[in-house]
């Protein structure tokens, strides 16, 4: 098996990659920030500090074989930070190509980056999904003769927001480190990520749908990927020695796009409750929640994110191997016993 090195342990994906590889008898090291008791205690730890562009990696990389690059300053709602672009720039663009080159220097075989499929945009026209091969255009971002420092200061933040940015600009240097040096590089782009354990967002419509709230959402017509966390844990296990993964970026989903409308009533089903979705027109939602600045909501809800996995697929030989309805099942009976456990305690 592979000495395999995985930053962002502790986080949502990284947890359960953990406990994954562990059961399938890899050799693994978690590079955290601090020695941590919420990871197995027969897991080596690499306590290097925080993720930085300087941060050195010396102490991890002994005889690793592959990283799996999970950690990141991730997608945040209400950033409170002064230059948001510069702060994901410098943990996702500047620290992930430090990683880059020190292992490359290390004579790591191959690097999994857990990028996003902000790269590609925020929403797709009705039918034409996003795929691999393209991004967000830009020349800078396309021409590998241009340096880092002048591609993030030429992309305009109009394009992307600041995280999907700053991602954008980590694949491109992991490309041109690639070139230059040998390290393997794998790219997985995912949609929405939702599994046992999941916050934000979709944890508040469990919760929503749990205590029967009415929602305004029983007439929502659009179209979005979303993966399940086993779904995407079993592509980046795949992605860890499969030879044709070399050098690639790929997308990840499910493989049956849903409604916000179709997602609540299936997320429903699962966690035992009728769905009390109001039928409000899609067309008045919208202009209500632009009209009240939150245009960013309207096209989460309502607008269509679709993914094409043909090319992971054709290469990897690789389909989900988890139904939507079996992983919201899943996701929906972890909430209803972390529910149940807060009330007992």
């Amino acid at each position: 098996m592979n000495k395999l090195l995985i930053t962002g342990a502790t986080g949502f994906v990284g947890s359960a990659l953990i406990q994954h590889l562990h059961q399938q008898g890899h050799t693994l090291t978690a590079a955290v920030r601090r020695v941590t008791d919420s990871l197995p205690s027969n897991i080596q730890q690499a306590p290097i500090g925080n993720l930085l562009p300087d941060t050195n990696w010396t102490p991890a990389l002994n005889n690793v074989d592959t990283i799996i690059h999970l950690a990141a300053r991730v997608h945040v709602m209400h950033d409170t930070a002064t230059a948001p672009l510069t702060e994901f720039r410098r943990t996702n663009t500047a620290a992930t190509l430090n990683l880059a080159q020190q292992a490359a220097a290390a004579g790591v075989r191959r690097l999994i980056y857990l990028s996003s499929i902000k790269v590609n945009g925020e929403t797709t026209a009705p039918g034409q999904p996003f795929v691999a091969s393209t991004t967000l255009s830009h020349h800078a971002v396309n021409c590998p003769s241009t340096s880092l420092r002048a591609r993030t200061r030429s992309l305009s933040e109009a394009e992307v927001d600041p995280y999907g940015q700053s991602k954008q600009e980590a694949e491109q240097g992991l490309r041109e480190i690639a070139q230059q040096t040998g390290l393997e590089v794998v790219i997985i782009r995912p949609p929405l990520v939702y599994g046992a354990g999941v916050k934000a967002n979709f944890h508040n419509m469990m919760h929503w749908l749990h205590k029967g709230i009415p929602l305004p959402l029983g007439n929502i017509h659009n179209q979005r990927s979303l993966v399940a966390l086993p779904n995407l844990i079993d592509l980046i296990t795949t992605s860890i020695d499969h030879p044709a993964a070399a050098n690639q970026t790929f997308l990840v989903s499910d493989g049956e796009d849903l409604s916000t409308t179709e997602l609540l009533q299936r997320l429903s089903r699962a966690l035992g409750k009728p769905a009390r979705l109001l039928p409000i027109p899609q067309s008045w939602l919208e202009t209500a929640l632009t009209l009240v600045g939150k245009r960013a909501i309207a096209q989460r809800l309502c607008g269509n994110l679709q993914v094409d996995i043909s090319k992971t697929h054709d290469l990897l030989g690789w389909s989900p191997p988890v139904s939507v309805d079996a992983a919201l099942r899943q996701t929906a009976q972890a909430y209803l016993t972390n529910t149940q456990r807060n009330k007992q305690s």
